[in-house]
């Protein structure tokens, strides 16, 4: 294990964390706010450790393997939310630091929950903060970091594995480079859109370049403690969840539609899927909403396709209480946090294609019942699937189930009723925000107990970062020669 390297990458990326956070400050400075200097205090603080480690590690050898991958994506997480908490601490914002780093910590892997009961009493720089925590972690802090390492003489590639262990992410370009420069091409450009449109529906552009952020990073970290539902208006509605829905899909097929390539878009197997399962769920509760509450069928399709497409993408938005739907509606809701985005996306969760080549390989496995010698490959988009990969997905659902249970055990331990139990835990591994019952979207987590924030902490960054580049780091052959 080359730890200098590990070092090194580190202490480059605190040096980035610490100019964003300067940049915060500018914009409290920029309201007239009189926390501006306490982001320039945690600024400093950030560069000094970068700093005071670069001397140590300035002539490393520039090899990265993937162990160090692995290490080197965990622990960033971990050392950008330690650091990426100061502001909040230190300004007073948020007194407790277990809350500041739990606050942080759901910005960087886009879980959006939050502990804060009166959001509209933070500054601006606090506020921006908040919401480019979540922007820069939805795309990915080490996928940004692909684009600038080969300028310190460090190949990316191995961060890109460790960063995407799921089924084969698409290039968009042969060198890993220019597939994260296109990226975050595009992740942009789909930002800058959604800022317009929010502000041509009277959402002033402070307030839309925040949700924006929020929004595309599939985070839900509001600039209002009601979130969306404080502007009451339709046309926002409908445009979150238009970029909701977006950021759910895998960026390789924004890639194609900024390309005009629609056949491309409808012929992939996970979007019908993604695409008709957000559908499907949506008018099943339109139907059991207008049914049982009486309410109109407008509103009943808007409310329920934003709630759909915010948790299904985990991206966590609430326009309405769904606690207080029939409790039929609230058992979908809960399953589709079992569900997250696309493959590709910004959004958590086990996947859309991890659900569907499971399905289809449970449904195959009658035939071969049937037909034992027969080969049923499983298949996506008429291409047979390599058994290793569906292995790789059965061994990620259990696993996460067992995480699931695990924790759920763990917040029932320190005190918190089953539904509370659960719904924090799932809205933390999958990266939701919002849960169920006294986590639901009407209440936040300021109440769970500090030893269940770093649980929760724990769950957020093993669900963002899909389980594996984690928990491999406890298994003793990780550490062998």
């Amino acid at each position: 294990m080359n730890f200098r390297i590990v070092l090194f990458i580190l202490s480059r990326l605190l040096a980035i964390e610490s100019l964003i956070i300067s940049i915060s400050g500018l914009v409290s400075l920029f309201y007239g706010d009189i926390d501006f200097l306490y982001f320039f205090y945690s600024s400093g603080i950030a560069l000094a450790v970068s700093i005071l480690v670069f001397p140590f590690v300035k002539n490393t050898k520039r090899s990265l393997g993937k162990r160090e991958g692995y290490l080197v994506v965990s622990l960033t997480w971990v050392v950008f939310s330690i650091f990426g908490a100061l502001p909040f601490y230190i300004s007073g914002a948020i007194p407790s630091y277990t809350d500041a780093f739990f606050e942080t910590m759901s910005g960087f892997t886009t879980t959006g929950a939050s502990i804060l009961n009166d959001i509209e009493s933070l500054s601006h720089g606090l506020l921006f903060w908040r919401s480019i925590t979540q922007w820069l972690g939805g795309m990915g802090i080490i996928v940004m970091a692909i684009a600038i390492l080969p300028i310190l003489g460090i190949g990316g590639m191995q961060l890109f594995i460790a960063e995407v262990p799921g089924p084969t992410p698409d290039k968009l370009h042969p060198r890993i480079k220019g597939t994260a420069k296109r990226l975050w091409g595009i992740y942009i450009i789909l930002t800058l859109m959604e800022t317009l449109l929010l502000m041509l529906g009277n959402m002033d552009w402070f307030d839309a370049l925040n949700h924006s952020f929020t929004t595309m990073a599939t985070g839900g970290y509001s600039t209002k403690q009601m979130s969306v539902a404080y502007y009451n208006s339709p046309y926002i509605e409908y445009i979150i969840s238009l970029f909701m829905f977006l950021a759910g899909m895998n960026f390789t097929l924004a890639f194609f539609a900024l390309k005009l390539k629609w056949k491309k878009i409808f012929r992939n197997e996970e979007f019908k899927w993604y695409a008709i399962g957000t559908l499907l769920f949506t008018l099943i509760i339109v139907f059991f909403l207008v049914i049982q509450t009486g309410l109109g069928i407008e509103p009943a399709f808007r409310q329920s396709l934003f709630q759909v497409v915010s948790i299904l993408t985990t991206t966590g938005y609430a326009t309405a209480d769904y606690m207080l739907w029939p409790s039929f509606v609230v058992v979908i809701i809960f399953m589709l946090m079992f569900i997250g985005g696309s493959a590709g996306s910004t959004g958590g969760g086990p996947k859309v294609l991890r659900i569907m080549l499971l399905l289809k390989n449970s449904y195959f496995e009658f035939k071969r019942l049937i037909h034992p010698k027969a080969i049923i490959p499983v298949r996506f988009n008429k291409r047979a699937v390599d058994p290793k990969i569906i292995a790789n997905i059965q061994a990620f659902l259990v696993v996460y189930i067992i995480l699931f249970v695990i924790g759920t055990i763990s917040m029932s331990a320190i005190g918190l009723d089953l539904d509370s139990s659960m719904g924090a835990v799932i809205a933390c591994l999958g990266n939701i925000g919002p849960g169920i019952a006294d986590v639901g979207p009407a209440n936040n987590f300021y109440n769970i107990p500090d030893v269940g924030k770093w649980i929760l902490s724990f769950a957020m960054l093993v669900g963002r970062l899909e389980l594996f580049t984690v928990l491999v780091l406890f298994t003793p052959h990780y550490w062998k020669k």
